[in-house]
C-alpha cells in the first residue's frame, strides 16, 4: 500500500514538473520577452574535437572551428556552422575571385514593403554584400517603376522582375518559391553560379562575403537556435506536406535567408512549391508558410553549410556574448503598416 501511495505521489509530482517546464518554455518562446535571456543557459552542444580539426570549406580551406568553443560549430552530418572567427575572410575573397563567380541576390518587394524597406536593403547590400565580387540583384515587385535606382559598384547589376500582387501577404510569402524556381531556370540561373534569397525587411550591418557560399546554405533562426528540437516551431499537422514528427528535425532554419548553387536551389524551390500546392489541394496551410516547407526540405536534404545567427540577427533579442559581428539585421516589423 505504501509503495502504491509513493508511486502515485511520484507521478503527481512528475506531472506538475512537466507542466511547469512546458509553461516556462511557452513563456520564454512567446510570452515575457525578458525571460528569453535565460535561454543562453540552454547548452547548444559541442563539435567533436576530431571533426573540428578536419572540416574544410571550398572557399576558406581548413576551418578554425576550435576558435569558438562556446558555440556549436558543426552538425551531426559533418557540415560546418559558420561563426565569426572560424574562417579566413581574405582567403574566401580570393577563392571566389579565382573562380570568376557571379553571385545572385534575390528579394521580393511587394506592396508597402517596397517603400518601407527596399532602399535601405539595397544601399546596405552595396556596402557589405559580397564586396569585390560580381553581383546581380534581382528585385521581384508588382511596381517596377517604383524601384529606387542608385549607382552600383563595378561588376554589380540590378534586374527588376514584375510579379503579380497576391491577395494576402501569406500568399506573397508562399508564391515566391514558385517564382524563384522559374527565375533560376531562366536568366538568373544563366547569370549567376550561386544565389542567396533574402527577405526585404532587413538590412546589412557587416561584411557578408564568400565564406557564406556553399552548394546549399541554411540560416539558424535567431529566435530559436538555443532551443531543443521538441520545442521548435515545426509544422506538426500531419496532414501538411511540411509536417515533422516530434523526433524529426535538426535545427530551425529561417526562411529570411537561404542560398546555394543554382542547381541546388532549383531542387529546393521545386520541392517547396510542390509541397505548398499539395497543401492547397487539401485545404490546409502550414503554420509558418514557406518557412515550414523550407524546414521540411532541409530535414530531408541536409544543407552543406549552416550560417550562425550572426549572419541574420534580430536586435530585439538584445546583445549576446556569442553574437560578435552581426552581418544582417532585422528591421523593425511594422506589420500593421505594411501588411494589407
Amino acid at each position: 500500500m505504501a509503495l502504491k501511495e509513493g508511486l502515485r505521489t511520484w507521478k503527481r509530482h512528475f506531472r506538475l514538473l512537466f507542466l511547469l517546464i512546458v509553461g516556462l518554455s511557452g513563456l520564454l518562446l512567446y510570452g515575457i520577452p525578458g525571460l528569453r535571456h535565460l535561454e543562453i543557459f540552454i547548452p547548444m552542444g559541442t563539435c567533436p574535437p576530431a571533426r573540428m580539426l578536419l572540416l574544410r570549406d571550398n572557399f576558406t580551406g581548413l576551418l578554425r572551428l576550435w576558435a569558438r568553443p562556446e558555440v556549436l560549430t558543426c552538425t551531426s552530418w559533418g557540415a560546418p556552422i559558420i561563426w565569426d572567427g572560424t574562417f579566413d575572410p581574405d582567403m574566401a575573397q580570393q577563392e571566389a575571385i579565382q573562380q570568376n563567380l557571379t553571385i545572385g541576390l534575390t528579394v521580393f518587394a511587394v506592396g508597402r514593403y517596397l517603400e518601407k524597406y527596399l532602399a535601405r536593403f539595397l544601399e546596405t547590400a552595396e556596402q557589405h554584400f559580397m564586396v569585390g565580387q560580381r553581383v546581380v540583384y534581382y528585385v521581384f515587385t508588382e511596381r517596377p517603376a517604383a524601384v529606387p535606382r542608385r549607382p552600383l559598384g563595378p561588376g554589380r547589376q540590378l534586374r527588376v522582375e514584375r510579379v503579380l500582387r497576391e491577395r494576402r501577404w501569406q500568399d506573397v510569402s508562399m508564391e515566391r518559391m514558385r517564382t524563384l524556381h522559374a527565375a533560376l531556370g531562366g536568366r538568373l540561373g544563366r547569370e549567376a553560379q550561386f544565389v542567396f534569397c533574402m527577405d526585404v525587411d532587413q538590412y546589412f550591418s557587416g561584411a557578408f562575403g564568400p565564406e557564406a557560399l556553399a552548394e546549399s546554405v541554411a540560416q539558424l533562426h535567431a529566435w530559436h537556435y538555443h532551443w531543443p528540437r521538441r520545442l521548435l516551431p515545426y509544422e506538426r499537422d500531419a496532414r501538411s506536406a511540411a509536417a515533422l514528427a516530434v523526433d524529426e528535425g535538426d535545427f530551425y532554419y529561417h526562411a529570411a535567408l537561404f542560398g546555394g548553387s543554382v542547381a541546388a536551389l532549383r531542387q529546393l524551390t521545386a520541392h517547396c512549391a510542390r509541397a505548398q500546392q499539395q497543401d492547397r489541394a487539401r485545404g490546409i496551410e502550414a503554420r509558418w508558410h514557406d518557412e515550414s516547407h523550407l524546414n521540411k526540405y532541409f530535414w530531408l536534404h541536409k544543407p552543406a553549410k549552416v550560417l550562425s545567427p550572426e549572419f541574420c540577427w534580430s536586435p530585439e533579442i538584445g546583445q549576446r556574448a556569442e553574437i560578435r559581428h552581426p552581418r544582417l539585421l532585422w528591421a523593425p516589423k511594422e506589420y500593421a503598416l505594411v501588411r494589407d
